[in-house]
């Protein structure tokens, strides 16, 4: 449930339903939400307030300024915040969240032990597996998680390539015999456990384009499509934990995704392992909620 997907909110009224009289400012409504799990922070950055109203859209309030308020349910909600001015004008902005199934998995602890309870959407690597050992999935309404273990240092430098086919749609997307079953919309790419900013092959995002049998891919902007949680290095195993933004990548948002990954020296010079299997067919992550 480690997202912390952030939406940022500038909020006027009319002025009809902002004004008093013609004299008076209304306050300018402006915040933004974090949204972990079943648990939004709603940060109040609003000006011109001199008191405030959070309605959360499930029948709870509060009057702090900032605050912290837990869903019971899933479901859509819409939060507004009314924030009123000394001179008794108030104005208010609302917005929509969806609460969706939520995950262990923290990005945050300094801990790869909340994966211990993920016993669903595992990968075990097979005689092809390579450097690969093993790899875990899971997923909330904003992120889709991954944990992986390979052998090696991170001072390898590995490249990722992860290929998914995000709309779960063979007729569209690179056909490949790397990974049965799937045509991948998406490629991520890069050296994936060091830090972004000092990596020669910094992870990068790119859509397919042409034909099917074509490996033409076009690179996307942007790099807050993943972000990485806790890397560990013992007894020649790197362990790693991270997550895609849902909403960030093309086709994302749909039931299902269909993924595969492959590992490759950082020369480029050897293909050092894939998971699942090469030849085998993409490894199939439901996304139900």
């Amino acid at each position: 449930m480690q997202k912390k997907l952030l939406y940022i909110f500038l909020l006027l009224c009319a002025a009809t339903a902002c004004k008093k009289d013609d004299t008076s400012p209304a306050p300018l409504v402006v915040y933004t939400i974090q949204v972990e799990g079943n648990q939004v922070t709603f940060t109040n950055t609003s000006t011109g307030a001199a008191s405030w109203k959070w309605d959360f859209g499930d029948g709870d309030s509060s009057t702090e300024q900032s605050t912290v308020h837990i869903y019971n349910g899933k479901g859509k909600y819409v939060p507004t915040l009314y924030a009123t001015s000394a001179a008794g004008v108030t104005a208010e902005g609302s917005t929509v969240i969806r609460i969706s199934k939520t995950s262990p998995v923290k990005l945050t602890d300094n801990s790869l032990a909340d994966w211990d309870t993920i016993s669903q959407n595992v990968i075990t690597a097979g005689p092809k597996g390579g450097v690969f050992k093993k790899a875990k999935f899971d997923y909330d309404g904003q992120n889709v998680y991954f944990y992986g273990e390979v052998t090696g240092k991170l001072s390898d430098g590995y490249i990722f390539d992860v290929y998914i086919d995000s709309d779960n749609d063979a007729g569209t997307g690179l056909l490949t015999s790397l990974f049965t079953g799937a045509a991948y919309d998406v490629l991520l790419e890069g050296q994936l456990l060091l830090k972004q900013s000092a990596a020669p092959i910094p992870m990068g995002m790119y859509y397919h384009t042409g034909e099917q049998t074509a490996f033409s891919f076009d690179p996307q902007s942007g790099t807050d499509f993943f972000t990485m949680g806790t890397i560990t290095e013992a007894n020649g195993v790197v362990r790693f934990e991270g997550k895609l933004d849902r909403s960030k990548i093309k086709g994302f948002t749909g039931t299902a995704i269909r993924l595969g990954m492959a590992v490759t020296a950082n020369d480029w010079s050897a293909q050092l392992g894939t998971i699942p299997d090469e030849g085998a067919p993409a490894f199939l992550l439901n996304l139900p909620e």
